[in-house]
């Protein structure tokens, strides 16, 4: 099996395969659905609401987080969570312009 050489590709295609890989998941879905619904969050109130364990809420997490889709601020010891406005915008952009590819319609079509 190769190894995937995303240099080869342009930097949208790249985006959106990072969206998708990050959008795989159930669970960071879940995740976004809570923080869409309350704006604000603490990990442990993830914990509560998704039901699995504190370090795989984290490290779901650390993958929206490193897409740019939500952002986190320390306050004491605990950490607070909410959508990247900006970056759930631009998010949208490349999946929309992605998405609203039209087939044309051919009687030769495979």
């Amino acid at each position: 099996m190769g190894i995937t050489k995303s240099e080869i590709f342009t930097e949208e295609q790249n985006q959106l395969a990072s969206i998708a890989k990050v959008l795989g998941h159930p669970a960071r879905v879940a995740i976004l659905n809570h923080l869409f619904n309350i704006n604000a969050c603490v990990c442990g109130d993830l914990v509560e609401e998704i039901g699995l364990a504190q370090p795989t809420i984290s490290q779901h997490l650390k993958e929206l987080k490193n897409i740019g889709l939500i952002k986190g601020s320390v306050e004491g010891t605990k950490v607070c969570y909410c959508i990247d406005s900006e970056n759930w915008t631009q998010m949208k952009t490349i999946l929309n312009t992605f998405l609203n590819q039209d087939l044309e319609t051919c009687a030769d079509c495979c």
